[in-house]
């Protein structure tokens, strides 16, 4: 039958039909299905809306955490264009949008510096200083590391290493989409995610507040960059431009306070004001009159082309040194945007599908990375409609308004980016509260955020899971047996040390487990029942043997005093019975409550046999109770039950649906010996 089944579901799943080639082409393009329904008379002027604010906020953010990304403003603009149209077509959030997001920025940013650095690029001076800088060093194809491109400057070097990241980042989500892994999300808990956000963050901050003072300094490689960073900017802090250092001040004064408006009315706008705008569109104006770059040496954005560049295929000969960084990249992305499209498809009442996430999510790095674009993912909340209005907003940017910002500070881009962290930062307030609540999730954070940020970003994230994979095995190497009681009033068995007024059954012992038993813990599983029961087996059967031994030694000494022997028998019979009562402390029968254990694997069902087989071979019964149909199962097919004959009645013998059934079993079998024992 188990067969057949599988044979029907094979079939079912190689089938190909009308029908089923039309639903998978739908779920591939879910916009398919929710445009034709669409209220356009009701919903698209609240979209406008949102759109248009949206993409106004996006326009300095977009060319702010180009900065972090080691990219020039207008591949910032680019990637949040292309990433808007493509996931409203692909995505099956109707909540959140895709962009740039700082935690992928400063993976990417770190992949770029690494890579500038191999091909020799030493300094910053083409990042922001726009795609046809005369002034930026340029390489023949064999320098440095031999994959740069003839007559490539260092912003096009920078774009070609960031675009090719985001293409095999996007490789791999796809890949991940197709193998339908998606579920690989569960395994990055809330604690892991918040703290490797935390950490990264903290690394962001860093990395801005060269920006801040106006100092030009490399980006350190490699490990510790954190405490490298700090290192170097107290080493240079008397270089500090103070024209930026001003600006900083000013801009942060204004922007903090507004945020924070924004964030307590939130509720009753129906969209943010756009301060971040506001803020640009002053400093640069104020840059440009007051010529800041030319007077006081401040570093400022640079030309800005408009338009659109020809595509361009990734470096294939670059892909083997990213590939590792473009995989912690990929799941980092792809975690961040399920959990937020999870969050608000909860509260509005729709399901997401977390493997068509990963085909939005890499086609959205895929694609863009053709037209010099770095890797996205979620960045907030819209639907799909007004993220094509958001798309139409960076449009006119791209095509009019961007050379405008030639002027604009490169502090005041760190600006926003600092200000944008306050809610990672605030996560510092909350560790005593996680500490309360769960100190296993808040060491996890503290582990996770601490390596993230003192160690290595990428580090962290893989520390934070096994942190994360270890706690687990943890809990099940700490769980004890406990022994249960039986409630007065109705047949419940609880912990004896846990609650009052429980009782015992004379000779009869109940005992629960409660985690699974699999090989990592059943030898713990066995001395914690033993240290239970108060009996272990095979000490028993090594003092048995020892005592044995002995006795046939004395007899031997006194061979030739025949008429002492039955006396000697007696009395060693009798210290037999004696020891033995004393160590089993009474007990003729085990009852194992398996109500708790989810699953047994191979060890762990030997494990329930070598108890059962050792404890048999004292004369101790054992049974199991309320075991979950897996365990029963795993049972069956590691030999668990013998073959009992007629009607079953071995595993009735070993197996019981509840404990009180297990216990009027043992109870009656016994009375049964009991009975037989005095007739005999």
């Amino acid at each position: 039958l188990k067969s057949h089944a599988a044979l029907h579901r094979l079939r079912k799943h190689c089938s190909c039909t009308s029908e089923k080639a039309k639903s998978k082409v739908l779920d591939f393009f879910p916009i398919v299905r929710w445009l034709p329904s669409y209220q356009l008379r009701d919903w698209i002027l609240g979209d406008a809306m949102s759109g248009l604010i949206v993409g106004i906020l996006l326009v300095p953010q977009s060319i702010a955490y180009s900065l972090l990304a080691s990219q020039d403003p207008i591949y910032g603009l680019y990637t949040s264009f292309f990433s808007a149209i493509i996931y409203a077509v692909l995505g099956t959030s109707r909540h959140i949008s895709v962009g740039i997001f700082g935690v992928l920025c400063l993976l990417v940013g770190q992949v770029v510096d690494r890579e500038l650095a191999l091909a020799g690029y030493l300094t910053e001076s083409g990042i922001g200083s726009g795609i046809s800088s005369n002034d930026s060093a340029v390489l023949l194809a064999g320098q440095g590391n031999g994959s740069v491109v003839l007559g490539c400057d260092r912003s096009c070097y920078a774009i070609t290493v960031g675009a090719t990241v985001t293409f095999t980042a996007g490789v791999y989500q796809v890949l991940m989409g197709l193998f339908q892994v998606g579920f690989v999300s569960v395994y990055l808990s809330d604690s892991l995610l918040s703290g490797f956000a935390t950490g990264a963050s903290l690394t962001i901050l860093t990395s801005q507040v060269k920006y801040l003072l106006g100092l030009k300094l490399p980006r350190p490689q490699g490990w510790f960059t954190l405490c490298k960073t700090w290192y170097s900017l107290l080493v240079n802090l008397g270089s500090t431009n103070i024209c930026d250092l001003v600006t900083s001040l000013v801009c942060l004064l204004v922007l903090i306070p507004t945020k924070e408006l924004n964030d307590r009315f939130k509720a009753k706008l129906k969209a943010p004001i756009p301060f971040e705008l506001f803020v640009v569109i002053i400093a640069t104006l104020a840059s440009h009159f007051g010529h800041f770059d030319t007077a006081y040496g401040s570093s400022v954005a640079g030309v800005i082309p408009t338009g659109f560049l020809a595509p361009q295929l990734p470096l294939w000969s670059l892909i083997p040194n990213v590939a590792v960084d473009a995989f912690s990249i990929a799941i980092v992305g792809f975690a961040i945007t399920v959990s937020l499209s999870e969050m608000f498809a909860k509260k509005h009442g729709y399901a997401v599908d977390a493997n068509q996430e990963m085909y939005a999510i890499g086609f959205c790095n895929i694609l863009p990375s053709f037209f010099r674009c770095f890797t996205t993912s979620s960045t907030g909340c819209q639907t799909q409609v007004s993220g094509l209005v958001s798309a139409l907003v960076l449009l006119l940017v791209l095509l009019v308004i961007a050379p405008l910002f030639y002027s604009l500070q490169k502090c005041v881009l760190a600006v926003i980016i600092v200000v944008n962290l306050r809610g990672a930062l605030r996560k510092f307030a909350d560790v005593p509260r996680m500490w309360r609540v769960n100190r296993v999730d808040a060491s996890i954070w503290l582990v996770t955020m601490a390596t993230s940020s003192l160690v290595n970003t990428e580090l962290g994230l893989l520390v934070g899971v096994l942190a994360s994979a270890f706690c687990v095995l943890g809990r099940t190497q700490r769980v004890r047996v406990c022994e249960l009681g039986r409630a007065a009033a109705r047949e419940h068995y609880e912990d004896l040390t846990s609650y009052r007024g429980l009782r015992t059954h004379p000779g009869v012992a109940v005992f629960r487990y409660e985690a699974p038993i699999y090989y990592a813990n059943q030898s713990l599983f066995k001395k914690s029942l033993y240290d239970r029961v108060g009996l272990d087996p095979v000490k028993e059967k090594t003092r048995r043997l020892k005592f044995k031994k002995k006795t046939s030694e004395q007899e031997e000494e006194v061979a030739d005093v025949t008429y002492r022997k039955p006396e000697k028998d007696e009395a060693t019979a009798a210290a037999t019975v004696t020891l033995d009562e004393k160590s089993r402390r009474s007990v003729r029968s085990v009852v194992i409550d398996c109500s708790a254990i989810l699953f047994l694997d191979t060890a762990g069902v030997n494990a329930l046999k070598e108890v059962r087989k050792d404890y048999e071979d004292l004369g101790v019964t054992v049974v199991l109770a309320q075991c979950h149909t897996s365990v029963r199962d795993a049972l069956e097919r590691g030999g668990y039950c013998p073959d009992a004959g007629e009607d079953h009645g071995g595993e009735r013998r070993l197996v019981f649906f509840t404990i009180a059934d297990a216990v009027r079993y043992v109870q009656n079998l016994s009375a049964a010996n009991g009975d037989c024992d005095t007739k005999c």
